[in-house]
């Protein structure tokens, strides 16, 4: 029996990375003067670096106006990150990052059965409340079980921290749980805490494989194109077909 549902937050709940993220770092690139900008395809490549100082700092390597000295490139990487949070919280916060097909539902589905649900990122806190606030009101911390953020869990995925403490505070065996998540990164984070995964692929994760996911597909609104196959007569991926996912794989076999 699945006990919890955890969120993965960015690509997950929400389509955050092309034209959240991305938009708020330019932003913040044109605050401080220096001449970079992260077009779709370049953020893309970039997001195989898990976090945002550690992808400033990666594509410094490359930037002939980066500063010279390892101590003048944190500084830098501090004051844009500090920017691009506040830009990146306005953009959500005006509501143009809706919660992605599908999630909404599938959080109701959780609370009329009783199942938990919860938050697992290594997304700073203010970002994932900013993205919750404006989609789910002011209250969406009483919706969650955990909330588990890089505050909490500092190590990035695919280091299992943020799972671990996640079930830690619930009190759940891994199996107990099911993970929601989009990436390679998260994909390992999960499974190296013992926690089985349900992949929805997002926009520049079109291409997880997912292999060993109790399911992977394009988008929890439609019950189409899904690895199992989802029920065909649902219109989208409901709490009992992630069930029915569960209770047929080998993760089943382990609450016995």
């Amino acid at each position: 029996m699945i006990r919890a549902l955890l969120w993965d937050v960015d690509g997950t709940l929400a389509e955050t990375e092309r034209d959240g993220h991305r938009r708020a770092f330019n932003q913040a690139f044109a605050d401080v003067g220096v001449p970079w900008r992260w077009g779709e395809e370049r953020y893309g490549a970039l997001l195989a670096i898990a976090g945002g100082r550690e992808r400033l700092l990666h594509d410094m390597q490359e930037q002939a106006a980066a500063p010279a000295s390892a101590l003048a490139r944190e500084q830098l990487v501090e004051e844009i990150h500090r920017r691009k949070n506040q830009y990146y919280q306005q953009i959500v916060r005006r509501g143009e990052l809706p919660l992605r097909a599908g999630v909404a539902e599938l959080l109701a589905d959780c609370a009329q059965a009783g199942v938990r649900v919860g938050v697992v990122t290594t997304t700073t806190r203010s970002n994932a409340a900013a993205l919750l606030d404006s989609q789910l009101g002011a209250s969406w911390e009483a919706l969650f079980a955990v909330v588990v953020c890089a505050e909490e869990a500092p190590r990035k995925k695919p280091d299992p921290q943020a799972y671990q403490r996640a079930l830690a505070t619930l009190g759940l065996r891994p199996h107990e749980a099911v993970a929601v998540e989009d990436s390679p990164a998260g994909l390992q984070a999960a499974w190296r805490a013992g926690v089985p995964v349900l992949i929805t692929r997002s926009h520049y994760f079109l291409a997880t494989a997912g292999e060993g996911a109790l399911a992977v597909g394009r988008s929890l609104g439609s019950s189409a194109g899904w690895l199992p196959a989802a029920d065909a007569t649902l219109p989208r991926v409901t709490l009992t077909q992630i069930s029915s996912w569960y209770a047929n794989s080998d993760w089943a076999a382990r609450t016995h």
